[in-house]
């Protein structure tokens, strides 16, 4: 069977697995710390980075943007209305503008610091980078926070979804972005109402589910985590 390599706070990997889940695909799932290197890990991955997707014949693809087009040519062309990639070339080109804004800026920007300072450096050990988070870096991400729930409550308030007029991998990308962030409490959702209904829509689909029932060791989510109405 297909396994997925990841961590259950990658944004990347919980990308994937939105996929994944949406087509009905079957697939087995593998947790990786992505700090250790593992050398069996790095044989399938030299870049050490998740998530890793390993297909029945033990074809290897990493990265969630070309694992998604991987998804979207191999089952999105069969959806048709379900398809998470639009076939028109402009709209298809605004799913990978925004895709890329959640796993890449977005990721740079708020997602990676916390989830290093408040998850990962909990997990490691001091030889590897563990220890006591750091305040300043904490705070910078938390500022970012706002500017970008800023942009998703206006493309929630001037679109049915993200991209357009259905669902997408801009939907699933910025899902996988906020419930990490959801996770660990950083988002204050009364300055955010229009984002709040975008995300409660998304936490309603049963693609969703299985990932707001998993926990972190040593990281208690927030209360309203795994509540549609929240």
């Amino acid at each position: 069977m297909t396994t997925l390599y990841h961590h259950p706070m990658s944004a990347a990997s919980r990308f994937v697995r939105l996929i994944l889940q949406e087509y009905g695909y079957q697939y087995d799932l593998a947790e990786e710390q992505p700090w250790e290197k593992r050398r069996e890990f790095l044989t399938l991955n030299p870049a050490g980075t998740l998530p890793v997707y390993v297909d029945d014949n033990m074809r290897v693809l990493s990265g969630a943007t070309v694992i998604s087009e991987f998804l979207d040519e191999t089952h999105g062309v069969l959806k048709r209305d379900r398809r998470l990639l639009a076939e028109d070339p402009f709209q298809r080109a605004e799913i990978r503008r925004l895709t890329e804004w959640f796993l890449e800026k977005m990721e740079q920007d708020v997602t990676m610091p916390l989830v290093r300072e408040r998850v990962f450096k909990l997990q490691m050990p001091p030889t590897m980078g563990g220890g006591a988070p750091d305040s300043k870096i904490l705070r910078t991400a938390r500022n970012n926070v706002r500017q970008h729930m800023k942009y998703l409550g206006w493309l929630s308030a001037s679109r049915p979804w993200l991209a357009g007029d259905r669902l997408s991998y801009a939907d699933l990308a910025a899902a996988a972005a906020i419930s990490v962030l959801d996770y660990l409490g950083e988002i204050n959702w009364q300055e955010n109402p229009e984002a709040k209904e975008w995300y409660q829509r998304l936490k309603s689909r049963p693609s969703i589910r299985t990932l707001l029932t998993e926990r972190i060791r040593g990281v208690t989510p927030v209360s309203h985590y795994a509540d549609l109405d929240f």
